[in-house]
């Protein structure tokens, strides 16, 4: 039997813009409750204003996913509002960009803060609230969570920190009815590339990527929601990334060639010089 997704409580995180957004955007035309969570206060309220405006019911609240006050709130105010939570999808992310022997550690440790600790400080609040209506728990993750990225050592640690979390998390409560799924989309056309942070903690600015012939936000969003009501266990959205999650067990050294060589072409790669 499928999950239903009508009239059910939904938390997005990392709400105000991306992938993030168009779920939010999904969830609230299937008939849910969403709740969009994200830093950028004035952004948030501006884009949960425009969905109310089309008549759908969402809530913005301000949220820093690195402060786990902030995520216990969060869930509180939902619960408070809606009288329940059933779907927490953690999506709040940021990416890196630098070889690891040139990258400041304090920009390692906010990419883990953002996506490792803001997934389980979320989870942990929410968790409870979950158990209790059967609910679902997704990360937003990569395919760098499956095989290590060159020049993305504290994203790739960060996804498969996730990965290991939301797996665990699985397992325990496997007689329980919480269904726990791992996204991995390929790239997609969002600000993560130009909010992704350099050796020394500033914002790229810019993207190495053609954005134009990326996966759209929206096509993600509809895979969430459809591997949701299918009670999907991993969702990988890309063949070659499928084909990266099976032979990293079987021929690993094939895919570190493979990773190597397609991240080395990217303008201003980190690994030109190396």
């Amino acid at each position: 039997m499928a999950y239903i997704i009508k009239n059910k409580v939904v938390i997005v995180t990392g709400a105000s813009s991306g992938i993030g957004l168009a779920i939010a955007r999904e969830f609230a035309v299937a008939g849910s409750y969403v709740v969009m969570a994200a830093r950028s206060e004035e952004k948030l309220e501006e884009l949960a204003g425009g969905l109310r405006a089309d008549g759908f019911d969402v809530t913005a609240i301000k949220t820093d996913v690195t402060d786990e006050q902030q995520c216990r709130q969060l869930v509180a105010m939902t619960v408070e509002k809606y009288g329940r939570l059933d779907i927490l999808v953690n999506n709040a992310g940021i990416s890196m960009r630098a070889n690891f022997i040139d990258v400041e550690s304090s920009v390692l440790r906010q990419v883990m803060d953002v996506n490792f600790w803001g997934t389980v400080y979320c989870t942990k609040h929410a968790l409870p609230h979950l158990l209790k209506n059967r609910g679902a728990l997704v990360g937003i993750s990569s395919i760098a969570g499956f095989h290590g990225l060159p020049g993305r050592t504290g994203y790739a640690a960060s996804k498969f920190a996730m990965h290991g979390f939301l797996e665990s998390v699985r397992i325990e409560n496997l007689r329980s009815g919480l269904r726990v799924m791992i996204v991995a989309p390929g790239f997609t056309a969002s600000n993560i590339r130009y909010n992704a942070l350099t050796a020394d903690g500033k914002r790229q600015g810019e993207t190495p990527r053609n954005e134009r012939r990326m996966m759209k936000p929206e096509y993600v969003a509809r895979w969430v929601l459809k591997g949701i009501r299918k009670k999907k266990r991993n969702k990988i959205l890309t063949w070659g990334g499928r084909f990266t999650a099976l032979f990293q067990r079987i021929m690993p050294g094939v895919v570190d060639y493979a990773f190597y060589k397609m991240m080395v072409i990217e303008p201003g790669s980190p690994l030109r010089d190396t």
